[in-house]
């Protein structure tokens, strides 16, 4: 699913968003960064519970999808239902798939057709755009 900016639930101003989430959550979130790999301690993190938006608190995903992708970015083989929206990503001279918060819209990584099964998915996520909560 694809949305556009006007679409999401939670819309803020980028002095808003600013003041909400750090430098480094606001070069991700909002202005579609990546974090530099093997940095983000949710990559070590196989505890159970549910991994939320950090901009928003959505629930995105679950731990029980969450496998070792060995790229350095948390992964993921599926989302929670409805959690994200998508978009085409034509940067650095290629095609990804963007992956959106459904809610605020918020940059989160992109998906790729490499995961495991059931779904073949892997969603690589920026850890600095999620947040873990424990079970």
């Amino acid at each position: 699913m694809t949305n556009s900016k006007s679409e999401f639930e939670i819309n803020k101003t980028e002095q808003e968003w600013r003041e909400d989430l750090t430098p480094e959550q606001f070069c991700v979130l909002r202005q579609h960064g990546t974090e530099r790999p093997h940095t983000s301690p949710l990559n070590k993190e196989y505890a159970k519970g549910t991994y939320v938006c950090t901009a928003c608190g959505l629930p995105l995903f679950t731990s029980g999808t969450k496998y070792n992708s060995s790229t350095g970015w948390p992964s993921f083989f599926n989302p929670i239902e409805g959690a994200i929206s998508t978009s085409q990503d034509r940067s650095l001279f290629m095609t990804r798939i963007e992956v959106h918060c459904s809610r605020c819209g918020g940059h989160l990584g992109h998906v790729f057709d490499d995961g495991p099964a059931p779904t073949g998915k892997r969603y690589c996520i920026n850890g600095v755009a999620l947040r873990f909560i424990p079970d």
